[in-house]
């Protein structure tokens, strides 16, 4: 009998540096006011330079792993969703695993932009389902500072850094674990939401540089209108085809993108507001990080889950990618 998995263990890393909207005022023509009003955004961390996203994915990894009392040879897989890897390659699991010294792992990076954790979890999900592992890592990692442009308004206000892990087992007792999944991607939203150079079609130059093609380009109202009506869409349907509603919920956890994004999709699923986990205002969209990030303020932090708990994990990101996850905690 196939088991499903569960989530035994978190951890999460955040760089020491914030910086907050007023900081943002002296930078670029903003201010605290339309930031907090449009986003909910305060604050968010920065990784310092010279330091990669393995460093914050390692070190997620391995607080996970201890608050587990795992030990690093045990892993059998590594999953690390992300979009600012260190380099193009080697992949960021490699580097993890080296640096863990999880020497009897394989893994690989997967790149679903903000979708990033939720799609690499369902694969880890799917690892232990099949019966091929009983341990695999799952970090969602991203050193967005790294690909924004400071001088963009547009975009310099909405992202951060940091990095959650989770350690995926098979669950001991039926009806527990995650439980059901629906994943989607819109390749339509390429235009929307990417970085126009540095791949293959457009590699680096002298010209794409200077136009700053690195950094992130979003045209937000897209992007918010096609969010706002999806990621609500797949959060009341995973409850839906599971013959459950909002008063089942005991938790919700959205992708950290936009408040109002997050509104929008706890009022499709006729939720309370208490049920929904929000750390935009702190952390802003740490884009693969954000949800294992909320995942820890509620098992750490504010120790929300117990036994038997209904949550629902949502989130949308470049592609257009997006997807919901259904669990019950054991």
């Amino acid at each position: 009998m196939s088991h499903k998995a569960f989530i035994r263990s978190v951890g999460r890393f955040l760089p020491e540096r914030r910086l907050t909207n007023h900081d943002l005022e002296k930078m670029v023509d903003t201010n605290d006011e339309w930031i907090v009003s449009r986003t909910g955004i305060r604050e968010r961390r920065i990784l310092d330079p010279g330091l990669g996203n393995s460093y914050m994915a390692t070190r997620a990894a391995l607080e996970c792993l201890q608050r587990a009392d795992v030990d690093p040879t045990e892993v059998d897989a590594i999953i690390v969703g992300t979009v600012t890897p260190d380099m193009f390659f080697p992949a960021t699991a490699c580097l993890v695993q080296r640096d863990i010294r999880a020497t009897k792992a394989w893994g690989f990076d997967l790149s679903a932009g903000c979708s990033g954790f939720v799609f690499a979890l369902t694969t880890g999900a799917q690892m232990i389902e099949a019966g091929r592992f009983k341990k695999v890592l799952v970090i969602g990692s991203d050193v967005m500072s790294s690909i924004i442009d400071y001088q963009d308004r547009n975009t310099c206000v909405l992202f951060g850094d940091g990095a959650g892990a989770v350690l995926l087992e098979p669950c001991p007792e039926p009806g527990f674990g995650i439980l059901d999944f629906i994943q989607r991607i819109d390749g339509v939203g390429g235009d929307f939401l990417r970085m126009k150079a540095g791949g293959s079609l457009r590699p680096a130059s002298a010209e794409t540089v200077q136009a700053k093609e690195h950094y992130v380009y979003q045209e937000g109202r897209q992007v918010f209108k096609f969010a706002v009506t999806e990621m609500a869409e797949v959060s009341a349907r995973i409850l839906e085809q599971n013959g459950l509603t909002g008063e089942d919920l005991r938790l919700f956890i959205p992708h950290q993108a936009n408040l109002r994004i997050i509104d929008a999709s706890a009022k499709r699923m006729g939720i309370e507001p208490e049920k929904v986990l929000i750390n935009i205002d702190r952390y802003a969209n740490t884009t693969a990080g954000t949800i294992p990030i909320c995942l820890y303020d509620a098992l750490v932090e504010d120790k929300r889950l117990t036994k038997g708990d209904y949550v629902v994990m949502s989130a949308f990101g470049a592609g257009f990618t997006w997807g919901s996850v259904l669990m019950r905690w054991w």
